[in-house]
C-alpha cells in the first residue's frame, strides 16, 4: 500500500497527463463517429509531438544525475528538447481550424480543441519547468535563469509563426535547414516586410511567458495562497 502511494506521489502528475491524453483521444473518437469523418486526425498527431519534448526533458534530467550538462549527450538532448518544444505550444493555433469543415456540433468541437490545447500546454510547461529547475541550480542568479527561460519561450513563439504561417516544422531543421535559414534571415534583414511575423511572435511570447509565470509561482509557492 505504501509503495503504491509512493508511486502515485512520484508519478502522479505524469499519470494525470496520460489521463488527459486519453480524454483527448476519447473526445476525438466520439467526434469522428458523430461526424462520420476523421478530418481532425492532425490533433492526435500534434498531441503526440507535444509529448516528445517532455520525453527528452525527462531523459535529460536522468542524464544530469550522472553527467555534466556540457557533455555531448547533454547538448544533443537539449537541442532535441528545444527543437520539439514549440510543438507543445503550437497547438494553441489549432483553433484556426474550428470552422474549416462543416461539423455536427461546433460547441463539442470547441471543447475537443480546448482539451487538446490545454494538454499540449501542460506538456510544454512541464518539460520547461524541469529544465528551469536544472538551470536555476547551475546559474544561481535568478535573473539570468529567467532570461534563459524567456529566450526559450521567444524561440518557441517565433517557431509557432514559422510553423503556422510558413508551414515549416521541426523536421525541416534536418531536412531543409537552408530553407529555414533563408526565411529567418529574410525576416531579420527586412523586418518592415514581415510585420505579421513580429506581431505573431510577440503575441505568443507574452501569452506563453505570462501563463508560465503563474504556473511557476503556483508550483513553487502554493502554500502562500492559504496563509
Amino acid at each position: 500500500m505504501a509503495e503504491s502511494r509512493d508511486f502515485f506521489t512520484k508519478y502522479g502528475f505524469l499519470l494525470s497527463l496520460v489521463y488527459l491524453t486519453i480524454v483527448c483521444a476519447g473526445f476525438f473518437v466520439m467526434g469522428a463517429i458523430s461526424n462520420q469523418s476523421w478530418e481532425l486526425w492532425y490533433l492526435l498527431w500534434n498531441l503526440f509531438l507535444a509529448w516528445v519534448p517532455l520525453g527528452f526533458a525527462l531523459w535529460l534530467m536522468n542524464m544530469l544525475k550522472r553527467k555534466s550538462w556540457s557533455t555531448i549527450q547533454g547538448m544533443v538532448l537539449s537541442l532535441l528538447w528545444l527543437g520539439f518544444l514549440p510543438n507543445s505550444f503550437y497547438m494553441v493555433s489549432d483553433y484556426l481550424h474550428l470552422q474549416d469543415y462543416p461539423r455536427v456540433d461546433i460547441v463539442y468541437d470547441t471543447v475537443t480543441f480546448t482539451c487538446f490545447v490545454l494538454t499540449g500546454l501542460f506538456l510544454g510547461y512541464a518539460s520547461l519547468y524541469l529544465v528551469h529547475i536544472q538551470l536555476a541550480k547551475r546559474l544561481k542568479n535568478q535573473m539570468n535563469t529567467w532570461l534563459a527561460i524567456s529566450a526559450v519561450l521567444f524561440v518557441c513563439s517565433f517557431a509557432i509563426y514559422l510553423g503556422r504561417d510558413l508551414r515549416l516544422n521541426t523536421w525541416d531543421l534536418l531536412l531543409s535547414p537552408a530553407a529555414i535559414l533563408f526565411d529567418v534571415s529574410d525576416i531579420i534583414l527586412n523586418p518592415g516586410d514581415h510585420l505579421h511575423a513580429f506581431t505573431t511572435t510577440v503575441s505568443f511570447f507574452v501569452f506563453l511567458l505570462s501563463i508560465y509565470i503563474v504556473v511557476w509561482q503556483f508550483v513553487r509557492k502554493p502554500r502562500m495562497m492559504y496563509k
